[in-house]
């Protein structure tokens, strides 16, 4: 069994589900994928589990924090070491995914972060999307003490120590910014690489135009909240470490 499994978190992605599973069986042909069925309504499930993925099909609706931390639990228990984490919608080139393990097996960091920004290569986005991005990357920077060029990808590859903090604790509301602030209090790391994005395969963001100033604004807050949250010592990098080199179940990528 290999140690890398691909999740991918889905809502009623039926026009995207296929081909994108298509295109990550050739890019990767050796990793399983893990679909994550966000209590969808349509064929989101049977067209994976057609396509050969397995299929989590949770009864209701959680939002798409609760289904990447589906996916995490489910990729801790089969004993993965690295986890990656891809969306549904098409946005994450399968052919990009190799960018994301090369820098994993080079790096010491808990968390690969597939960027559009951190390079001049081209991205998707509208002007609104852009400039709320950057204003959440530069507070964000501040707050990790680490630059961050784009604080809402969802394209990573997560190491098995990460795992095991992201299996009990995982942000619902903003999930991705906010596991960034937390993990580095807790003392993780992480890195990016630059990647291509390109735009949904179909549907339409739910975060748009003015809208995506405002979710910025929003995370903000959140983030100051987040500062001033009591940290769990059991969560803590050094923690999870210690606890499973006693076990023998763990070695840091």
């Amino acid at each position: 069994m290999t140690d890398t499994v691909v999740i991918i978190p889905a809502y009623n992605e039926e026009a995207s589900i296929g081909p994108l599973l298509r295109e990550l069986r050739e890019a990767v042909p050796d990793l399983p994928a893990v679909v994550i069925c966000d209590g969808a309504t349509d064929r989101t499930a049977e067209i994976a589990r057609a396509a050969g993925a397995v299929v989590l099909d949770l009864p209701c609706n959680l939002g798409v924090g609760g289904a990447v931390q589906a996916g995490f639990q489910h990729a801790l228990a089969r004993g993965a070491r690295l986890c990656v984490r891809i969306d549904a919608d098409g946005q994450h080139p399968p052919s990009e995914l190799p960018k994301l393990l090369d820098a994993a097996a080079r790096s010491n960091s808990d968390l690969i972060i597939g960027s559009r920004f951190s390079s001049q290569g081209l991205h998707t986005s509208s002007v609104f999307r852009f400039l709320g991005i950057k204003l959440l990357a530069v507070f964000l920077s501040l707050i990790c003490r680490k630059r961050v060029t784009d604080p809402t990808s969802g394209f990573w590859a997560v190491k098995r120590p990460l795992l095991h903090y992201f299996a009990r604790e995982y942000p619902v509301d903003y999930p991705e910014p906010e596991a960034l602030a937390l993990l580095r209090r807790h003392g993780y790391s992480f890195d990016e690489v630059p990647v291509a994005f390109r735009a949904r395969a179909a549907g339409r963001s739910t975060i748009h135009g003015w809208g995506t100033v405002y979710y910025a604004l929003k995370v903000g807050l959140a983030l100051l909240v987040d500062r001033v949250r009591v940290l769990d010592p059991a969560l803590s990098r050094a923690h999870t470490l210690t606890r499973a080199s006693r076990a023998g179940k763990i070695h840091a990528m």
